[in-house]
């Protein structure tokens, strides 16, 4: 955050939409305070089945915004109004083998999109190719002003060709955190996509 980092993307995952299993509501909690009081917020992605169960807790925890996956519910509707009508802005996401098509019917549900540019589950994957095209494809569908955050293999080399595409926010884990010095890596990042 001293880098300039505002917006802290928080992974939680079930061991069955996704087969890891990552931290939950209470380490969320844990940081609401941290990220909060610097101006920041939780952006919190949940790779986990019926989503929809998991939107209270969440909310209490603090986060701001809460991404549900379109495939982990066969009420992607129903847990995208309850996102929002806990307080929190609604980020829908999909997976790479998701056509971009399939967010058609729901844009009106969701405050932002969130493109899989790896398969979701695993830190440290290669950035899929044809995901610039698919975020291309996605900004056409969604239109200018619709945030499109991208997550997986972004790095200073991913960055910019992606943000050329139409995406607005980027989720970068390993480039970040697995850099000797990773307020420098955020900021090449930022660099790269012409932020500040």
């Amino acid at each position: 955050m001293d880098a300039g980092a505002r917006v802290i993307h928080v992974d939680v995952m079930d061991g069955h939409f996704v087969p890891p299993i990552s931290i939950g509501a209470l380490i969320v909690d844990a940081l609401r305070d941290l990220v909060h009081e610097r101006g920041g917020a939780l952006d919190v992605h949940l790779m986990v089945e019926r989503p929809e169960h998991r939107v209270e807790e969440f909310a209490a925890a603090g986060a701001d915004n809460l991404i549900v996956h379109w495939e982990a519910t066969p009420h992607v509707h129903y847990a995208l109004k309850a996102v929002r009508e806990a307080g929190m802005h609604a980020g829908l996401a999909i997976n790479p083998a998701t056509p971009p098509e399939a967010v058609a019917g729901l844009v009106e549900s969701f405050d932002h999109l969130l493109c899989m540019t790896v398969n979701p589950g695993w830190g440290g994957q290669p950035y899929i190719p044809t995901s610039t095209a698919k975020v291309a494809r996605l900004r056409e569908l969604l239109g200018p002003d619709a945030p499109i955050e991208v997550d997986g293999g972004i790095d200073a080399q991913t960055a910019g060709p992606v943000a050329a595409a139409g995406a607005t926010l980027f989720v970068a884990g390993s480039s970040i955190f697995g850099a000797a010095d990773p307020a420098a890596a955020y900021r090449e990042i930022a660099a790269a996509v012409g932020a500040s």
